[in-house]
């Protein structure tokens, strides 16, 4: 585009702005963070939007034609405004249109784990791949498939969200209304919650793993055990229909090793192929995949 590239990634406690030189670079021009305020509501945030892109401004020396945003939910192709988002204050907001106006400049709008699959494709552990599924394991599960180096959105915005396919309709139930989806099996609280009704102990997800390595506890066994075939089973379905070429694990669940091993040989027993070819790796770049994977949204305009 022949100018720098913007991004800004919009979360529940932190809004983080990135400007780089270029689409390829890693290392940012400029890099601020301030918190979001959310609890003072929409057009609050829309003022720290607003002056967060004006300090960068000043910060580079110029202003931006286009900037991306990751946000907490999707903006609906129908109706432009935002669905889906556990921001609720963002919900039925036309944040692409009030960001325009604020800005002066052309929007381009995200959710948070389509920026980690962008970056993740374009700059990170999945950098060279044709079809790249990039999934955030932490407080919830969320997904995003990028194919030629470009976010895949869909019919409806909702491309990539795994998070939400039902696993046992039987299943725990799920802020989404629905019972057994793939969140409420893989998420770190969700987890941390099936060893609390094994053991009566609350315990964080690190300990949990940790006393499952030392092998002195049988609970927190058990809890790896469902992780693992939940893991595999949840997998396989993206494999099957999908067929990426490499999948990259982000957020915090993501850092349990035994995923790579064990969780890697559990998705093959459901997948439609006599093995499995597809790489299951661990991402790159960090917490800069979500501030980074905004700014690409704008990187060939």
């Amino acid at each position: 585009m022949g100018d720098y590239v913007w991004g800004v990634d919009l979360g529940g406690t932190k809004i983080e702005g990135v400007v780089l030189l270029h689409a390829e670079s890693t290392e940012a021009l400029c890099r601020r963070r301030i918190p979001t305020e959310r609890e003072g509501g929409y057009d609050h945030v829309r003022k720290r939007l607003r002056g967060l892109v004006h300090d960068m401004a000043a910060e580079v020396g110029r202003r931006p034609r286009a900037i991306g945003f990751g946000t907490p939910g999707v903006l609906d192709p129908e109706t432009l405004t935002l669905k889906n988002s556990n921001s609720t204050y963002l919900i039925g907001k036309p944040l692409k249109r009030d960001l325009e106006e604020d800005l002066q400049a052309g929007v381009e709008l995200a959710n948070d784990a389509n920026c980690f699959a962008l970056a993740e494709a374009r700059l990170g552990a999945g950098r060279g791949a044709a079809t790249v599924f990039g999934i955030i394991m932490g407080t919830g599960v969320g997904g995003g498939v990028v194919v030629d180096g470009r976010v895949l959105y869909g019919c409806q915005g909702i491309a990539g969200e795994w998070g939400h396919n039902v696993l046992d309709p039987a299943g725990p139930v799920c802020y989404c209304g629905r019972r057994g989806c793939v969140e409420t099996y893989l998420s770190g609280p969700h987890i941390e919650a099936d060893y609390r009704s094994r053991s009566g102990v609350h315990r964080p997800l690190p300990d949990i793993v940790e006393r499952h390595l030392s092998g002195g506890d049988a609970e927190a066994s058990a809890t790896m055990d469902r992780l693992v075939e939940y893991f595999g089973r949840a997998l396989a379905t993206v494999v099957n229909i999908l067929d990426p070429h490499v999948v990259v694990l982000g957020g915090g669940v993501s850092n349990i090793d035994l995923l790579y091993t064990r969780g890697v040989a559990a998705i093959a027993p459901h997948v439609f192929n006599d093995r499995l070819h597809t790489p299951v790796v661990r991402h790159a770049l960090g917490d800069s995949a979500g501030v980074f994977g905004a700014a690409m949204l704008v990187a060939d305009l």
